[in-house]
């Protein structure tokens, strides 16, 4: 298992700061606390850093553990997804912002007929649109989303080894769960997030 640019930052500092905590980590690397925790749980469970609580990460040196990566190959998507929450191109963004924080996501996916994908928007476009002086309630999302094909997927029988990959080589939080729909389409099954990879992670380490 190939670790990322960032996972390998990680790495460096626990190994030459240690014990440090996750709120060091992050000011580090100048980042969100929330935004490292995938990386953190899964060089935990890794068994490369080891978490002690109230004192902070120690690098182990141990070698990744195969049963991980086994673990990471073997379960499917499908086995973690959630239900997908959607809205259509002409729901005005006032009401997709509403839906965002109600729902507590960070995405919200766009769909047109029979559920087929049409759009992704992320909690930075919202915040990019309220930026502006457009009237949220008149605007519809379909002019602020990232529209297909340029949205990046995933098939419900698909590996979570395959999803971390794809959220991490395109900066992403939050993949649309789809299956092939009719006329080339993608239809809207679920979504699969960083979330989804520590309650993956929870249940490797419990099992």
């Amino acid at each position: 298992m190939k670790f990322s640019d960032r996972q390998k930052k990680i790495i460096k500092i626990v190994k030459e700061n240690g014990p440090v905590s996750g709120e060091e980590i992050a000011d580090y690397l100048k980042l969100k606390r929330s935004t490292l925790r995938p990386d953190l749980s899964l060089l935990t469970m890794a068994g490369i850093l080891e978490a002690r609580p109230k004192v902070g990460y120690f690098y182990t040196g141990k070698k990744i553990k195969n049963t991980l990566f086994e673990f990471l190959k073997e379960k499917q998507v499908k086995k973690f997804k959630s239900l997908p929450v959607v809205v259509t191109e002409e729901t005005s963004v006032y009401d997709a912002i509403v839906t965002l924080f109600l729902e507590d996501i960070g995405s919200i996916f766009v769909v047109g007929e029979e559920s087929s994908l049409r759009g992704v928007i992320s909690r930075k476009d919202f915040l990019k649109t309220t930026l502006g002086d457009s009237d949220l309630n008149k605007m519809p999302v379909g002019i602020i989303m990232t529209r297909m094909p340029n949205v990046v997927t995933i098939y419900e029988e698909e590996t979570i080894y395959s999803a971390i990959k794809k959220m991490e080589e395109f900066q992403v939080d939050c993949l649309p769960v789809v299956k092939e729909g009719k006329n080339g389409d993608f239809d809207v099954v679920g979504r699969f997030s960083k979330s989804h990879v520590i309650k993956m992670l929870l249940e490797y380490s419990e099992s």
